[in-house]
């Protein structure tokens, strides 16, 4: 029989090629696998029991980070569902173990979603008013995390070329490699246009750093990193006291648009999520919605 360590790579290696993961789910599962592995010093697969992964959930709750704090239930979660699939690995490779359908994963606790509202986006856009390409190029990149509820990732990823500003639509690449169409605004198109009608270097990506030299070499494509400082600038200026991210215009847009009359599904769809379980993280609107139906309808007779 082959040895556990040599399994893992091979359940790595497996989730790379059939699987097509990208290569930070394949960091991640090697992480939590290895964790495991180390913690219970087993050598095969049939040593792996219920009881040994009890043993290993009880390691979980109690495990302390440098700093002393508990590792939350989505961190725990994330390892057992890494184990999960590791034992469904092992099952279609014939290898006797535990069934990977006795592993039940614990609920992850529900998630409170910063949201700005109109108000506060209005306030934050409002500050960058000027028509030099910097200011342009800041106010583009707010517009579209609004307008189209992009993930960061996905914001520097894209490039001039695949952005269809007549349309107003373009695709965008997500998570898990899944492709999804997103659109753009009125407002975002026009900011858009004037960007680009500013850029003079030969950068392939929509969004670059501004250079004194606009024909260097170098690649100048916003980081995530440069984003997220983009963001947090604007929304001090603007006076805004919560803590922004550029996932935050992200929760907005969901919630603009749930709170304006969409349904669940579409935004679902216009986030890119794989489960509705991900999208229901806003009912924080579509509960107060209710809330305001109740009220108009219930026992007026």
């Amino acid at each position: 029989m082959k040895k556990i360590e040599n399994l893992t790579v091979e359940f790595l290696e497996h989730l790379e090629i059939e699987l097509g993961r990208s290569q930070k789910t394949i960091e991640n599962y090697h992480h939590y696998v290895k964790r495991f592995l180390q913690w219970a010093k087993i050598s095969a697969p049939d040593q792996i029991t219920l009881d040994l992964v009890r043993k290993y959930r009880l390691y979980l709750n109690r495990l302390e980070d440098e700093k002393g704090h508990l590792l939350k239930k989505t961190t725990q979660n994330y390892h057992i569902i890494a184990l999960r699939n590791f034992l469904k690995y092992l099952a279609k490779r014939d290898m006797s173990s535990l069934s990977a359908e006795k592993l039940e994963v614990g609920r992850n606790p529900q998630k409170e979603v910063e949201f700005l509202n109109g108000d506060e986006v209005g306030r934050i856009l409002q500050c960058v008013n000027g028509e030099d390409l910097k200011s342009l190029r800041d106010r583009s990149i707010l517009e579209l995390l609004f307008s189209a509820g992009l993930r960061v990732s996905e914001l520097t990823g894209i490039n001039k070329d695949q952005i269809n500003l007549k349309n107003q639509e373009f695709s965008v690449r997500g998570k898990g490699d899944k492709v999804r169409v997103v659109f753009v605004s009125d407002t975002a198109k026009q900011v858009l246009e004037r960007y680009m009608s500013k850029r003079i270097d030969i950068d392939q990506a929509l969004f670059v750093r501004i250079m004194k030299n606009p024909q260097n070499k170098e690649d100048l494509r916003l980081t995530p990193r440069s984003i997220q400082r983009i963001v947090k600038y604007y929304a001090h200026r603007a006076g805004i006291v919560k803590d922004v991210h550029p996932h935050t215009l992200r929760h907005s847009f969901a919630t603009d648009l749930l709170s304006n009359g969409a349904d669940i599904r579409s935004v679902q769809a216009m986030l890119g999520h794989s489960s509705i379980t991900t999208t229901q993280i806003y009912t924080h609107v579509t509960n107060r919605q209710l809330k305001d139906i109740h009220k108009k309808f219930h026992r007026k007779k």
